[in-house]
């Protein structure tokens, strides 16, 4: 079976959340299971100039140990130090198929000034309303998170949530695709923006009333994945050759 349209996929995913400003420079990755012992992850070559213009030859498949998962698949390419994100995320949830570890400066800062991600706000954005009833959990240690220990401490904090912040680092997002993993950070990113604005502001930070969650309809994954990914994609700079 060809993994060209995988490879492809999470590259896409790579290019959308550096040009969302989810991810700066050399820094983040994206992977995608593809059975029990294989992923397809971006790995970093000599010749690498960033997150932004992954291409799909960056994507490659390794093994759950971090080895190439077939030959020539690491030629002139090094898997990311912070595998064990992936590796223990996936581990933790089996319906986690996609993870993507990105370093959303908004989120980052807003969780440093102590502003929990929480729904203050319900049809701006639907999805990530849903996404942070309940609130987004946090993983205290502003660690590289290299080790299988890390890693697994990293998954516990995230409680069978779909994202976790990881403090002064980023944020783990995962989910059974790739596009939903990219637009859960998405939405938590701009939860973020707006939670800092609205403190700049000397406003009060305060959750939708209970009374509105049954006006706040889930639209389906045709709108809320199929419809929000061909936007990302229009939005993309010429794609990389």
């Amino acid at each position: 079976m060809s993994l060209e349209p995988q490879r492809a996929l999470v590259a896409q995913g790579c290019r959308v959340a550096a040009a969302r400003g989810l991810v700066d420079g050399m820094l983040g990755h994206l992977s995608l299971r593809v059975d029990d012992e294989h992923l397809l992850i971006r790995c970093r070559s000599d010749s690498d100039t960033g997150v932004a213009f992954t291409r799909p030859a960056d994507i490659r498949l390794i093994t759950v140990d971090g080895t190439a998962g077939a030959p020539g698949e690491l030629d002139g390419y090094r898997v990311p130090n912070e595998l064990p994100i992936h590796i223990e995320t996936m581990r933790a949830d089996a319906k986690h198929r996609a993870v993507a570890h990105l370093h959303p400066p908004a989120v980052v800062a807003a969780d440093l000034a102590g502003i929990a991600i929480r729904p203050i706000y319900g049809a701006f954005d639907i999805p990530g309303a849903w996404l942070a009833r309940g609130g987004v959990p946090v993983y205290e240690r502003a660690v590289l998170i290299r080790t299988a220990q890390l890693g697994k401490e990293m998954a516990t904090a995230m409680g069978g949530r779909p994202v976790v912040i990881c403090r002064g680092h980023g944020i783990t997002s995962a989910a059974a695709g790739v596009k939903q993993a990219v637009l859960q950070a998405i939405s938590v990113d701009a939860l973020a923006r707006m939670s800092l604005r609205v403190r700049a502001a000397g406003g009060t930070l305060r959750e939708i009333a209970d009374a509105d969650w049954d006006d706040v309809p889930d639209l389906g994954s045709g709108f809320n994945v199929d419809s929000a990914w061909r936007h990302e994609v229009a939005r993309l700079p010429a794609q990389p050759s």
